[in-house]
Order: structure tokens, then sequence, then C-alpha cells
């Protein structure tokens, strides 16, 4: 009987059928059945993909977004303040505006259970969010 080499295997051991598929797993195989177990059980604990959690992420998230935004446009609105560039009415509808955005921010953050600290983001050189 001829001995012939296709991908390392000999067709005479019977791993591989004619048109050179893999008809059984090598025996050494086995040895990574435990490594796989591992893999398996860490990546269970670190994609925990409950709702609740998926959730709160998520809004964890967009409001931290949405924080970002808002601490950019008070800013620039306390900016143009002092600049003078708006009217009396225009700096009271924006300090209202900031106001109910600050009120709605909370009543989320509550329904989230998420805290101030939840949202902060540390933008290196300019320090933290919060």
């Amino acid at each position: 009987m001829t001995r012939r080499r296709d991908n390392g295997l000999r067709r005479d051991n019977g791993l591989l059928d004619g048109e050179n598929r893999l008809l059984a797993g090598h025996p050494d195989l086995d040895l990574f059945g435990d490594e796989l177990k591992r893999l398996d059980d860490a990546l269970r604990r670190r994609v925990n993909a409950d709702r609740e959690s998926l959730e709160k992420g998520l809004a964890q998230l967009v409001l931290t977004l949405i924080e970002v935004l808002r601490e950019l446009l008070e800013r620039q609105a306390l900016r143009r303040i002092e600049a003078g560039s708006l009217s009396a009415d225009e700096v009271e509808r924006l300090g209202e505006t900031f106001m109910l955005l600050k009120q709605r921010m909370e009543e989320l953050m509550e329904a989230f259970d998420l805290e101030d600290e939840d949202l902060n983001l540390d933008l290196g050189p300019l320090g933290s969010l919060r």
C-alpha cells in the first residue's frame, strides 16, 4: 500500500477520505478540551448579556454623551453671555433650558440607578467631566 501525505495526514490512517475531507479528529485534540472549557467559562463571565445590564449600560453611554454635550453647550453659552452677544431674553431662555435639562437628566439617572460618578469621563489633560 502506498502512503501519500496530504496536509500532514496519511490517507491510510483513516483520517482523510478520497476528497481530502477530515473524517475524524486527531487524538491529540483532546489535549485542548480543558483549554476550550476554560475559554468558554471566561467568555461567559465577560459577556454579560442579560437585559437589565444591557439597558443600564446603554443608558449610561447615552447619558454620558448627553452630559458631555450639555457641558459644552453650557460653556459656550457662558462665553456668549460674558461677551454680551445675547439679549436678556436669550439668557433667560438658556438658563431655563439648562435647568430643565438638568432635571430630566436627574430623572433618567434615577430611573436607571446611575450616580453622577457613573457619567464621569477622564478627559486627560482637560480633567474629568464632573
